[in-house]
């Protein structure tokens, strides 16, 4: 059996269309642009309201949190791990509270997403005693290792290839928009999707 780690951020949740939604509220967006948050920032970037999107920021992982939408196919991915046995665990890295705006507490925000969208007949698909949000990144590579995951699976190439990442540790990175297409080249192994991650890890 398996111990299989999952980042949270970009990798269970995919906020794309809840930034779009927000931005959209606040009229700092043409609803016509692309609903992604990659492409929301960016404009944000250019048209000088960087301000803006800090506070966007911890309005979406804060107050809005619940309406951000799990990534296709990582529901089922758990309940496939669960029914061959595997143990799993989020393990992520996120600061207490917004940089800008509302103080938010970040970590309940994401505990209460888990609690309302990671369910099977009303049942946690992850323990809460598994789920671990670390402040800093290298708090969060020490608990991959502490779990002593088989497989860790991470959005960011940076944590995967990060000093001090368990050697032991299957490196899989999440990429459904192939941001990192050179990433094989540096021993990663990348997947445009959840059901991609199944196939690979369930069949190994």
């Amino acid at each position: 059996m398996m111990r299989i780690g999952l980042d949270f951020d970009n990798t269970i949740v995919s906020y794309d269309a809840l930034f779009h939604k927000v931005a959209c509220e606040k009229d700092l967006l043409p609803p016509a642009t692309l609903v992604n948050k990659v492409v929301v920032r960016d404009y944000l970037r250019k048209i000088g309201r960087e301000t803006q999107w800090i506070e966007i920021q911890g309005e979406v992982y804060g107050a809005r949190m619940d309406e951000a939408q799990a990534y296709s196919g990582i529901i089922e991915f758990i309940q496939q791990a669960k029914k061959a046995g595997h143990t799993l665990a989020i393990i992520s890295h996120k600061t207490r509270h917004p940089f800008a705006g509302p103080q938010y507490d970040l970590h309940a925000a994401a505990r209460g997403w888990i609690e309302h969208h990671l369910l099977l007949d009303g049942e946690p698909l992850i323990p809460a005693s598994q789920i671990f949000f670390e402040l800093t990144k290298q708090e969060k590579i020490t608990r991959i290792a502490d779990f002593a995951c088989d497989v860790y699976i991470d959005d960011l190439p940076e944590i995967l290839l990060a000093e001090g990442f368990p050697t032991t540790t299957k490196r899989l990175l999440f990429d459904p928009e192939q941001h990192h297409e050179n990433a094989v080249l540096h021993g990663l192994y990348p997947f445009g999707s959840w059901s991609a991650i199944a196939d690979y890890v369930f069949t190994q």
